[in-house]
């Protein structure tokens, strides 16, 4: 209690007003002067208590609390300085300097410690700088967004991005329109709700298994896929599943095609195929069956005409004679066109294995066939070294023997010159070539040359019925290769046909 009254009673001091010699106005000069500084510095401690309140993330907050109590206390000295005007509380006075002193001291001690870290703090123009830089990032990524959104929404396929937990997360337009779902009813659901409902069951452990080891999945790969629409109905479809790294983990984008009408395609081309093949083997038959059928009555036929061209060859007039002879020439011709033609419809696999068969041994073989024929003509036949290739015994033998036949018959003046050879198309075919010396072929006739029966000289000219290069494209067509010809008149003729390289071959 003593010390209570030590502070609070005047004791035997003077108030401050007599140092004014009370005069009015020095006395309210000071009344109002130190009043207005205690009530501003009353007013800053409460702005800096409600800034740190509201902003508690900001770095040496403690220091506005030291700043606070440091302009309390200088204020409640400018109110000491008022109330002792009248009452002489110097003591108490006193006793409110020391407490401002204490303060403005720690808080002196403490902002010299913060002088390093403060003097750590960005420039205004450093903050600009940040500022600005942040701006740009935030422009460009707006712009990646939009982008990124525009790409989503043109591309053809519908595309869902879902997380990890296999929330959908985006969809596209092309989404809304393949499954009838509108967006905002299928953003924040499961991807299952597109899945039929026999397959959701495994369907979140194959999302789990693809989300713990990701990796870009391509459109076709795995099983049949089938997707479900809004109104129940399912349709067939092939994802594209590829990982994508975000801030909130890794996100799934799903490609998603709809391929009803490939699938009907796909099976409209197989009866199709199917179809075709039953219509070709019985025009094969029919073809094979025909022509067997027409051998005996036309041998008998060019039998008797042939007998009646012995017999009354002479005892007739002249155009009897003509006409017997017309009708031997039509049945011979027509005999080695069935021929031909039962050639032609067996050219085929006829059930047989692929096997290897050497090249240089194949053109032996048609060479043999063609013997008497170049000791007749004079011919020169020479080749390169000839691969092995994938074929049906002696069909690479009978495209020989035609293709040599053909250089041999359609000579010119000069002694026939045949040369063979063959080269590798980057390991993909063998490309083999049968050059000559021959008469030469017109470039409008290049396709011609290939069609069955199809001429470019008379019969008197050069025998045959026009067959052999039609079974020659046959046989290479058939066998998964192509045919053709460079050739200018008079300038010989090179023939080139290509048969696909199997088993590293």
């Amino acid at each position: 209690m003593e010390f209570l009254n030590w502070l609070f009673i005047p004791g035997n001091f003077m108030p401050h007003g007599y140092c004014y010699l009370w005069v009015p106005g020095l006395v309210w000069l000071h009344v109002i002067s130190d009043s207005l500084i205690f009530l501003a510095y009353m007013a800053i401690p409460c702005t800096l208590l409600h800034i740190v309140r509201r902003r508690k993330d900001l770095p040496f907050n403690w220091m506005f609390v030291c700043f606070g109590v440091f302009i309390v206390a200088c204020g409640l000295t400018h109110a000491m300085e008022v109330w002792n005007i009248w009452h002489a509380m110097y003591w108490l006075a006193g006793l409110v300097k020391a407490v401002t002193a204490a303060a403005s001291v720690l808080t002196a001690i403490l902002l010299v410690q913060l002088v390093p870290q403060a003097l750590k703090f960005p420039s205004v123009s450093d903050l600009h700088r940040v500022n600005e830089t942040l701006t740009q990032q935030g422009a460009a990524v707006r712009a990646s967004e939009v982008k990124f959104r525009g790409i989503l929404e043109s591309a053809p396929d519908a595309m869902v991005i879902a997380d990890a937990q296999g929330r959908i997360a985006l969809v596209n337009a092309e989404t809304e329109r393949l499954f009838g779902y509108r967006r905002d009813e299928l953003v924040g659901q499961s991807v299952e709700i597109l899945v039929p409902q026999r397959f959701r069951g495994n369907h979140p452990l194959h999302r789990q298994g693809y989300t713990a080891h990701p990796r870009n999945r391509l459109m076709g790969e795995g099983l049949e896929l089938r997707g479900l629409r809004k109104d129940a109905t399912e349709f067939p479809v092939e994802i594209s599943l590829s990982p994508l790294e975000s801030p909130e983990g890794i996100l799934v984008t799903a490609a998603i095609r709809d391929i009803t009408g490939r699938k009907k395609s796909e099976k409209d081309l197989t009866k199709t195929v199917g179809e075709l093949k039953r219509s070709n083997d019985e025009l094969q038959q029919f073809a094979y069956v025909a022509s067997h059928d027409l051998q005996e009555p036309l041998r008998m036929v060019a039998s008797y005409t042939q007998l009646l061209a012995q017999r009354y060859k002479g005892r007739l007039d002249s155009d009897a004679d003509e006409f017997i002879a017309y009708a031997v020439d039509g049945s011979n011709r027509m005999q080695a066109m069935i021929q031909d033609l039962l050639a032609y419809s067996s050219a085929g696999t006829n059930g047989k294995v692929l096997r290897e068969i050497s090249g240089e041994q194949a053109l032996k073989e048609a060479l043999t066939n063609l013997r008497a024929t170049i000791k007749e003509s004079g011919a020169v036949v020479t080749h390169d070294a000839l691969p092995a290739v994938t074929t049906y015994d002696t069909q690479l033998a009978q495209i020989f023997q035609n293709l040599v036949g053909n250089a041999i018959k359609y000579h010119g003046l000069e002694a026939p010159r045949v040369h063979v050879s063959a080269t590798s198309n980057d390991g993909r075919e063998w490309i083999f070539s049968v050059r000559d010396n021959g008469m030469g072929i017109d470039p409008q006739y290049f396709e011609r040359i290939f069609i069955l029966f199809q001429r470019l000289h008379g019969r008197k000219e050069f025998e045959g019925t026009g067959i052999g290069l039609a079974i020659c494209k046959k046989i290479v067509e058939r066998l998964g290769g192509r045919i053709w010809v460079e050739s200018q008149p008079e300038k010989g003729s090179t023939f080139y046909f290509a048969l696909p390289e199997r088993d590293g071959k």
